[in-house]
């Protein structure tokens, strides 16, 4: 959990993604419009493009399902009584998720996305 949005902690966070790429392989990440994806003083690693989607178009972007998901299943209906409480929740609420991987495939799927 980071305490921020920004470039340097998308930088960060890229550069996890890039240790779990496979030698010799290439990942393609989705972002939005946000200003932290799209500067160019974002260190990109070579192992990793970036596809940009359209702004204002979360419809888009599967990872608003998820977060959707976390909100409905496991952070909604609550008081929070700190900001480490807050803290606390978003990560447990997380690593349940990372925990089912075939939650996560289903859920970021498009019904109007799938090819016949």
């Amino acid at each position: 959990m980071l305490p921020f949005c920004n470039t340097e902690t998308m930088a960060l966070h890229l550069t996890e993604i890039s240790l779990m790429v496979a030698p010799g392989a290439h990942a393609a990440v989705l972002m939005d419009q946000a200003g932290w994806h799209t500067t160019g003083k974002l260190f990109v690693p070579d192992n990793i493009s970036i596809i940009a989607l359209p702004a204002k178009c979360p419809e888009l972007n599967p990872v608003e399902n998820i977060w959707q998901f976390m909100r409905d299943n496991w952070l909604s209906n609550r008081v929070f009584t700190s900001h480490d409480n807050i803290v606390d929740h978003c990560c447990e609420a997380w690593n349940k998720l990372v925990d089912q991987p075939w939650r996560i495939m289903t859920i970021g799927r498009r019904k109007w996305a799938r090819g016949s």
